[in-house]
C-alpha cells in the first residue's frame, strides 16, 4: 500500500507546509494528527494492526477531513 504523507500529497506546497508547520500551532496539531492516523491505516492495512471495519471506515473519514482542513489552511 502506498503511503500518504503530505508532503507527497502536496508536493507543490512543501515550502508553505514548513512554514505551517513552524508559525501555526493547529496546523501543527493537524499535521501531528494526520501522519498519526496515515501510520496507522497503514498498519492495518499491512495487516500489523486490527480494526473492525467500522472503525477504519471512521479512520478513513477523520483522515479526510483533517486533510481537507489542511488544504484550505495551505491555500489561504
Amino acid at each position: 500500500m502506498e503511503k500518504h504523507d503530505l508532503l507527497h500529497e502536496f508536493p507543490e506546497h512543501q515550502d508553505k507546509i514548513h512554514e505551517l508547520k513552524i508559525s501555526d500551532a493547529y496546523f501543527r496539531k493537524l499535521f501531528d494528527e494526520y501522519h498519526e492516523i496515515e501510520h496507522q491505516i497503514h498498519r492495518i492495512n499491512m495487516g500489523n494492526e486490527i480494526a473492525t471495519d467500522e472503525i477504519f471506515k471512521e479512520l478513513k473519514i477523520k483522515f479526510l477531513f483533517i486533510k481537507d482542513e489542511m488544504y484550505a489552511l495551505i491555500r489561504k
